[in-house]
């Protein structure tokens, strides 16, 4: 059975998504107003479909760079079925077969992090975007983890924050996920790595073991915005950092 609800969900998962992204194409060609929101809704309705339950915890703050942990692909799903938002990712994602393209249909910024210089134009464009009203995930832990903890927060594409500082107001905003149940029971340690994603994991394969595990009990906490105005951009890392590693050991002890 959980092999057969695997199947169903992958195959409409697959006609859904290549009948929708001429949709999502054809708006950013010719730059129509519902290419923001458009991402939102297919997520809505994919989280549904993979059997994802969201809590959403505190208010989300629109037009801002939310850092966060990072557990995996699912966060992607997750974070935009909760709003509209585009993502701050690694240039190699660009070249992934079919994630790849999903990742440009929703404006991705990409970073080439390890060249200085490709890390200061993806400032430039952050900063762009931002200034746009968009809102955009960053995740300074710099890679993905098996979901039981938080790496520590890296500061450099927070400088695009921190430039923009001068003389404008920048809302940068901490935000925790945990993956909490499985089937509805609280999820332990051992279980996690059925839905997180990291290390050297086949994206495919991990993909069709999640959808056969069954559904997902998520918490996504949106924590006070931080201010540029009385620290830098490392403080500001480190107070993230410890926020989001609050919000989660919370959501894992089932007290969020």
């Amino acid at each position: 059975m959980p092999t057969l609800r695997a199947a169903v969900i992958l195959a409409a998962f697959l006609i859904v998504t290549f009948l929708l992204i001429p949709v999502q194409w054809l708006g950013l060609t010719f730059r129509l107003p519902y290419v923001r929101s458009f991402p939102h809704a297919y997520h809505r309705f994919v989280a549904r479909l993979f059997g994802i339950h969201i809590r959403v915890l505190g208010k989300p703050s629109h037009g801002a760079l939310l850092v966060a942990n990072h557990t995996g692909w699912l966060d992607i799903v997750i974070f935009s079925a909760v709003m509209p938002l585009s993502f701050v990712a690694k240039s190699e994602v660009a070249r992934w077969p079919f994630f790849g393209t999903l990742a440009r249909l929703q404006r991705t910024v990409f970073v080439a992090r390890e060249r200085r210089s490709a890390t200061g134009a993806a400032r430039d464009d952050i900063q762009s975007r931002l200034l746009a009203g968009d809102t955009l995930v960053l995740f300074p832990e710099g890679t993905s983890n098996d979901g039981n903890g938080v790496l520590p927060f890296k500061s450099a594409l927070l400088g695009a924050a921190e430039a923009m500082s001068e003389g404008r107001h920048v809302t940068v905003q901490p935000v925790s996920t945990a993956y909490t149940g499985i089937h509805g029971i609280p999820m332990g340690r051992e279980n996690r790595p059925l839905f997180a994603w990291y290390g050297d994991m086949e994206l495919v394969p991990h993909l069709w073991e999640s959808l056969k595990a069954g559904p997902l009990d998520v918490v996504v906490e949106f924590h006070s915005p931080l201010s540029l105005d009385t620290m830098d951009r490392k403080q500001l890392a480190k107070a993230a950092e410890t926020l989001v590693r609050a919000g989660q050991m919370r959501a894992l002890a089932g007290s969020g």
